[in-house]
Formats: C-alpha cells, sequence, structure tokens
C-alpha cells in the first residue's frame, strides 16, 4: 500500500510521486463525442447531458491558458498549491485532429505543471496521438495519463446505455496506452441497473489483468432531461442502495491489484441537474461508510487478486 489505509488513495501516489500536495485543474477543449456527432451515434450514452461531465469547467471558450490562471488563482490560495494536474475532463478530449490537441497540451505544460490528465473514450485512442503526447512527455518532462471511460466490462450493459463501444475497445486502447508507456485511469460505475457484483467483481479482475495504473470509480447519478431519466420516472429501471453500493467497492477493493491507485471511490453532481445523486446524501459519507466497512470487515484492496498468472498450476512452481 502507497497509503496508511486499506486502499491506494490518489492523494498519497501524488505525495509521494511529486513531494508535495497536487492539485488537479479543470479545463474544457472545444470537443464532442462521436457518440454525438453521429461517427458510432448521435444521442449519446443514456446517462449523459447536454454539458458532460463537466459541471465545474470553465467555458471551452476561454483559452488553456485563461483557465488554468483562473483555476489557479482559486486553488493556489486556498491550499496553498503549488503544483497542478491539468484535467482535460470534458466529452472525448482525443476527438479532435492531432495537431490540434498538441497545440491544447502544450499550452498546459507551464512551469507548475507536473502532470497532464486526458479524457476520452476507448474508440478515441489511436497509435499517432499516442506517438505525439509521448513526444511531449520526453520533451517537456511532464507525465501523461489516460482516463478511459469503460463504465461497465459487461458488454451487455454497454449496449443498454448506448455506449457505442464495447469492452474489446477498452483493451485495444488500454493496451496501446501502455505500449506508449503512459498510465491508463480506467473510469468505471459499480451500480449500472443490469450489472450485479459478478459484474463488479470481473470489473475488477480485467482492468487488473491489464495492468492499469489507476482506477476512478463513480456511483451512477440520474441527470436531468436524459434517456436514462426518462427510464427513471417511468418506473423502467431501480438503483441499488447506498449500502450495496457500500458492499460492492469492498468487493471491488478486494479482487482489485494492490498496486492500483484509487483515484475516488464516489462521484459527485449538483443535485440542481440530477433527479438522484448518492442517495441524496454527501458523496463524503458514503466514502466514510465505505472505509468504515473495510475496516470493520477487516479487509484490504487486493486481498483476493490471487487469479493472475496461472492461479491453478500455481502450486507446481
Amino acid at each position: 500500500m502507497i497509503s496508511g489505509t486499506r486502499y491506494n488513495t490518489y492523494s498519497a501516489y501524488l505525495h509521494q510521486r511529486y513531494g508535495e500536495k497536487v492539485y488537479k485543474l479543470p479545463v474544457s477543449l472545444p470537443v464532442t463525442c462521436p457518440n454525438r456527432d453521429g461517427q458510432c451515434g448521435q444521442q449519446g450514452c443514456v446517462f449523459c447531458g447536454e454539458i458532460g461531465a463537466g459541471y465545474e469547467n470553465l467555458p471551452a471558450s476561454l483559452t488553456v491558458s485563461d483557465q488554468l490562471i483562473a483555476n489557479k488563482a482559486h486553488i493556489a490560495p486556498k491550499y496553498k498549491a503549488k503544483k497542478f494536474i491539468p484535467y482535460f475532463q470534458n466529452f472525448s478530449n482525443t476527438y479532435l485532429p492531432v495537431e490540434e490537441l498538441k497545440r491544447h497540451v502544450l499550452e498546459a505544460c507551464q512551469e507548475d505543471i507536473v502532470a497532464i490528465a486526458i479524457a476520452t473514450r476507448p474508440d478515441c485512442i489511436n497509435d499517432s496521438y499516442l506517438e505525439m503526447l509521448a513526444t511531449i512527455r520526453e520533451e517537456r518532462g511532464v507525465d501523461i495519463s489516460i482516463e478511459l471511460g469503460l463504465q461497465t466490462v459487461n458488454y451487455h450493459s454497454l449496449i443498454k446505455i448506448n455506449r457505442g463501444h464495447t469492452l474489446a475497445e477498452f483493451i485495444d486502447a488500454a493496451l496501446r496506452i501502455k505500449r506508449w508507456s503512459m498510465d491508463v485511469c480506467a473510469h468505471l460505475i459499480l451500480n449500472l441497473p443490469w450489472d450485479n457484483m459478478t459484474d463488479t467483481i470481473e470489473s475488477a479482475k480485467i482492468v487488473s489483468a491489464l495492468g492499469v495504473e489507476q482506477v476512478k470509480l463513480h456511483a451512477l447519478y440520474i441527470v436531468k432531461n436524459t434517456v436514462m431519466a426518462k427510464w427513471y420516472q417511468q418506473g423502467e429501471i431501480t438503483l441499488i442502495s447506498k449500502e450495496e453500493y457500500v458492499e460492492r467497492v469492498v468487493s471491488f477493493l478486494e479482487y482489485l491489484h494492490p498496486n492500483i491507485v484509487i483515484q475516488r471511490l464516489i462521484g459527485r453532481a449538483p443535485e440542481t441537474n440530477t433527479l438522484f445523486t448518492n442517495w441524496q446524501t454527501g458523496w463524503w459519507k458514503i466514502r466514510e461508510a465505505i472505509e468504515e466497512q473495510l475496516r470493520l470487515q477487516d479487509t484490504w484492496q487486493g486481498k483476493y487478486c490471487n487469479y493472475l498468472n496461472g492461479s491453478a498450476v500455481r502450486k507446481f512452481v
């Protein structure tokens, strides 16, 4: 474990790697998604709202530099931060020409920037983009991590949420990113209506087998005026209880490789934009409930990570 907790926390990882606290700064790029513009779909994922995921982002009409300046002005004095990670968050941030992405990334490579995080879809990963990013990493001395929205390893659920890609594309993207020696962060939702504990555990096993470096967990929230909101209001889907979500996260951690860093255990979204968010309670309370269960059950990340490297023949070697 990197930290003294029962799972590898992101804050401890950043402090160990960079020697002090590091803060993410959200950045919006003028991009969309291939599941919205007709490349692989037009309606988008059934849970995705019109503004995507960046509720706290500044407008994409501002330059990357202007967004970073504004966010630093807010974060630096409040948290006494000196090192930062620009986080290209909203929609699919590699869904634009290579040279255009390069220009945005270079603009973010400032003196106090130690890494750059880029959120995108598995079907928006290509070797040409990775080669460009790897070159910037070497020339500018910044780490680069790519966050891939997988959501679930249940390929039937991927179809139901109109994800526009399958599990295969995620596997391909993760392996390609690793060949260029950049970190992969897998984004997962552990309480999609059609998934169960088996899917939860298999998600942990697959990202572990792929050697993913980081994981970001998310409880499903129902955004207003989406397809999923319609299903929710009409009673076509039901969500698991908060207690069951806690149970799933604990089991996920138990089967997850102990070296994988956990960026977060629960997401958050403004109640004004949603019909359902984290069982209408504070996200930190759910995180505390997960940590309490880890203590009460005397369990930890990686406790059951014994399935890799030919577990059936281990007794012979």
